[in-house]
């Protein structure tokens, strides 16, 4: 037969485990800790991405799967560009080279997609981002790929028509500065925003990096 006290005991133990019960059904549970960075700025939860595929320089296609394994950098533009894609290919050049020492395996990669495909072809947008560093990689697709592709990153773009008098092909293309970051599960984790700064863009994803075996 229980005594008043091992009722108490009971009583409280009971009310513990709804008080945590009901903490856990409306505060659900405890946001997750994310390291510390300067560049990237990370978001709460990742979201997956809706399926797409690319043409990639190599003549190969740019499917989901492709962009897992590694931490990913995505910037949209054009090889026509006056400044903002020479210099953001240029500071992701020296991220780049802060990376090398590490194994290929794992070492985080950029991804530079053309979204004028009237010019730019797959094998031109390559030879242009390789220019910058050889191992980014390079891809494009028609239009309305490349603006599915940008919405599920939460970028845009659109065709500006030249001057008038101008020449027909003499149009630039407005695009979004911000980077898309993957993560290596190829979800969107977060972005970068302008103005660049290499060496904290390097350190973010080195310090990323070696997190992806926790």
């Amino acid at each position: 037969m229980f005594n008043r006290t091992t009722l108490w005991i009971l009583v409280v133990a009971f009310a513990a485990g709804l008080g945590l019960w009901a903490a856990h059904r409306w505060f659900g549970s405890a946001a997750p800790v994310l390291p510390e960075t300067r560049a990237v700025r990370l978001f709460p939860e990742p979201r997956a991405l809706p399926a797409f595929s690319l043409q990639q320089s190599d003549g190969t296609r740019l499917v989901p799967g492709e962009l897992q394994g590694h931490w990913t950098l995505v910037f949209l533009g054009f090889t026509h560009c006056p400044d903002v894609c020479p210099t953001t290919l240029a500071e992701l050049a020296g991220a780049q080279k802060q990376w090398s020492t590490l194994p290929d395996s794992i070492r985080p990669r950029v991804l530079f997609v053309s979204v004028d495909p009237d010019r730019d072809s797959a094998l031109l947008a390559g030879e242009y981002a390789h220019a910058f560093h050889p191992d980014t990689l390079a891809a494009t697709a028609d239009v309305p790929a490349l603006e599915a592709f940008a919405r599920s990153l939460s970028l845009v773009f659109q065709k500006v028509p030249p001057d008038a008098g101008a020449p027909a092909d003499h149009y630039a293309v407005d695009h979004s500065a911000t980077l898309a970051v993957l993560d290596p599960q190829g979800r969107m984790a977060g972005i970068v925003q302008p103005p660049l700064d290499a060496r904290a863009i390097a350190d973010d994803f080195l310090t990323l990096t070696q997190g992806m075996g926790r």
